[in-house]
């Protein structure tokens, strides 16, 4: 078994110590090992009224980045020291935010703003601005349904910065291959991680045998049609003979040829949707976005 800073027994005594010591109706307590790779602690704070987070010493600016997320009416709960013993102390974390962690220990964090809904197709003015056009949040939702996205699943994401940022927060217990080809972009998509306080995200520039080497396998591969495509497809069927996939295009012709595709690579037939997104601006004028196809497959059946 993995060797862990915090075990079972650990993380009960920390338990019961905030339960003896505070009012907190710890039944639904979000649990949170932050000393484990790949752990999202803002988007868990976001979406949970209460987080038992488990930190190690040394992390010198949690506070201020959490601060800088929105986070700064949470309440943390805390003592001195490494162990569950004596004093409670709490503070609003807008008065923590030049605190760094000194001991490794555990910390409950009251988020009175919590959200009761999934954060699922997010606006588009809350990502970073850059060269990328991000794709509508309407039809970036139906993407991620068609994903089927869930806790513990390893997905692969070419192309998709915004499709990145979603699956990331909302399956924080799985992990994420980002593939950008352009350098611009993944400065971008850099830029966004560090924004939403993400960690389950490795940045890979091109698909293939080396760069996917050692990395978790995807259960679902989301990308945009290109010419590289087959090859990126042949490559991780390699890893995963079971993988789904999740095509995005804006070309009839790709689309319609993906049933031949399909055939020609022994996957399943494909479902072929075009999805078509219209708005009413404030000056009553008609905005009819672009209206790609989204194509969804699966291998081995």
């Amino acid at each position: 078994m993995e060797e862990r800073l915090f075990n079972n027994g650990s993380i009960i005594s920390w338990l019961k110590y905030f339960s003896d010591k505070t009012d907190v109706d710890l039944e639904h307590v979000k649990i949170l090992d932050i000393t484990r790779k790949n752990k999202n602690l803002i988007p868990a704070c976001e979406a949970h009224r209460c987080v038992l987070v488990f930190t190690e010493a040394g992390n010198k600016d949690i506070f201020y980045r959490m601060y800088n997320a929105g986070l700064g009416e949470c309440t943390v709960i805390y003592n001195e020291g490494s162990d569950p013993s004596g004093p409670i102390k709490k503070d609003l974390l807008s008065n923590m935010i030049d605190r760094g962690i000194n001991a490794s220990a555990g910390m409950l964090v009251l988020n009175p703003n919590a959200r009761s809904t999934v954060k699922f197709g997010m606006d588009n003015s809350v990502l970073a601005k850059g060269s990328v056009k991000y794709v509508g949040s309407e039809i970036r939702a139906i993407i991620l349904s068609k994903m089927q996205i869930e806790e513990g699943k390893n997905i692969c994401v070419i192309s998709g910065e915004s499709i990145v940022v979603e699956s990331a927060i909302l399956n924080g217990e799985g992990s994420i291959i980002a593939v950008e080809y352009n350098g611009n972009d993944r400065r971008l998509l850099e830029e966004n991680v560090e924004r939403f306080g993400i960690n389950n995200v490795t940045i890979i520039d091109h698909v293939d045998d080396n760069t996917m080497k050692g990395l978790p396998v995807p259960d679902i591969t989301m990308l945009v049609a290109s010419a590289s495509m087959e090859q990126e497809i042949s490559t991780l069927l390699k890893l995963n003979p079971h993988m789904e996939f999740v095509v995005y295009t804006l070309d009839f012709v790709i689309a319609s040829s993906m049933i031949a595709f399909c055939k020609k690579i022994c996957l399943s037939d494909p479902e072929i949707i075009q999805v078509s997104v219209s708005k009413v601006t404030s000056r009553h004028n008609y905005d009819q976005q672009p209206a790609p196809w989204i194509i969804s497959f699966k291998a081995g059946e």
